[in-house]
């Protein structure tokens, strides 16, 4: 599936929902049905910068698309970071760069997040499109 299929799948799930504790509890639920993040991948190097809460991401290059891996030891975190996977996991570098992630704003994530998890949010998209960049430059060198 396409990003934009998915961001759109994503969209409905939440539409589904028109109380925001609805929503944060679905968040909650997609983190839990997250597959834990292997220990040997919780390092000090896979920690994202800019999050309040432990979140750690993995990345891969797995026949010329991108496989995320990620975990965080917050519930909601958890569930942002699982809902980050679900849209650009197994995508091509270039289709991560140029993504217009949408479904943010669409299912109202950012302005029902708190300035941290706001924060946070935005430090793991830019941490996905520095490996996905990374990725991009070493297929091409």
């Amino acid at each position: 599936m396409t990003i934009n299929e998915i961001q759109d799948e994503v969209i409905e799930e939440f539409n589904d929902f028109d109380d925001w504790m609805d929503r944060y509890q679905l968040l909650i639920d997609l983190g839990s049905d997250q597959a834990p993040l292997p220990e040997h991948y919780k390092t000090e190097q896979n920690l994202i910068d800019g999050c309040q809460s432990r979140v750690w991401l993995q990345a891969d290059l797995v026949n010329g698309l991108v496989h995320f891996q990620a975990e965080s030891d917050a519930l909601i975190v958890k569930g942002i970071v699982t809902l980050l996977l679900r849209v650009l996991n197994d995508q091509t570098p270039d289709d991560i760069l140029y993504a217009d992630l949408y479904f943010i704003e669409k299912i109202g994530l950012r302005e029902h997040l708190s300035p941290t998890r706001s924060n946070g949010l935005v430090a793991m998209l830019k941490q996905m499109k520095i490996y996905a960049l990374a990725f991009k430059a070493s297929t091409q060198s």
